[in-house]
């Protein structure tokens, strides 16, 4: 199966103490990495090197294309609580077009199999997030299964993260092929993301899609393949924003 994957849905701007890059620095390298359009999803306010609150809601003065490539406005979120809430008010939310949400040990501690599960099942019900980020972190074992139906019912995207195979999380790979298996089983979205914390790792999928094609994933399930995958997926969450973008 060969897959296009012309976006790239997490990245991380100096914003995020731990990153290195600017906007500005992706969207100079964005072309030669194959990359159309990106999401900045810098860490929710709950987080240690979060940026403030404003730098979320102040995302509107973002330009959509900047020198022929497309900028969505982001976050990666944190799952706070088993109830599966997040740290995003209303007024952040306006803000932004797409919403990555996850585990991270400063707001969410590891639990059990069971605590966890629920937290994610919770988050992917609620409604208000778009894609669950490395959901195969070994660290928060979760029933996958169950995950995974709930994801395909509610049409949430799991993703697929690159960089769990380079930097962390690296023991997380057979939780992520079975995430794969059982998405392209039960027919869930998944996403496949950078995580990039520099501006030379955007686009950088090779692990991610060396896994998925063991499993021969159907590349119409995965809702960053092309630019109109991506806005279709969020139109089917009432986001319809492509005519905003022109190329």
């Amino acid at each position: 199966m060969k897959y296009t994957l012309e976006v790239d849905l997490h990245t991380h701007t100096l914003a995020s103490d731990h990153a290195y890059s600017t906007i500005h620095d992706y969207v100079r390298l964005a072309p030669s990495r194959g990359i159309k359009l990106f999401a900045n999803t810098d860490h929710g306010p709950d987080m240690e090197d979060a940026p403030h609150k404003w730098h979320f809601v102040n995302s509107l003065t973002l330009p959509r294309v900047a020198d022929g490539v497309g900028i969505l406005r982001g976050i990666e979120s944190n799952i706070k609580d088993i109830d599966g809430s997040i740290d995003l008010e209303e007024p952040i939310r306006q803000s932004l077009d797409i919403i990555l949400t996850g585990f991270h040990r400063p707001v969410f501690a590891p639990r059990s199999i069971d605590e966890n599960t629920q937290a994610m099942v919770k988050v992917i019900e609620s409604g208000k997030v778009h894609v669950v980020t490395h959901p195969g972190n070994n660290a928060f074992p979760i029933h996958i299964e169950e995950v995974v139906k709930t994801a395909a019912r509610e049409n949430v995207a799991l993703e697929i993260n690159n960089s769990s195979f380079l930097f962390s999380r690296k023991d997380s790979y057979p939780n992520c092929c079975k995430i794969a298996e059982l998405a392209k089983k039960f027919d869930a979205p998944i996403s496949v993301g950078s995580d990039a914390h520099n501006a030379w790792d955007l686009g950088k999928f090779d692990k991610a899609v060396a896994l998925i094609s063991q499993y021969d994933f159907p590349a119409e399930r995965i809702i960053n393949n092309t630019t109109d995958s991506l806005f279709n997926y969020l139109k089917t969450k009432g986001i319809d924003i492509q005519d905003q973008f022109e190329w």
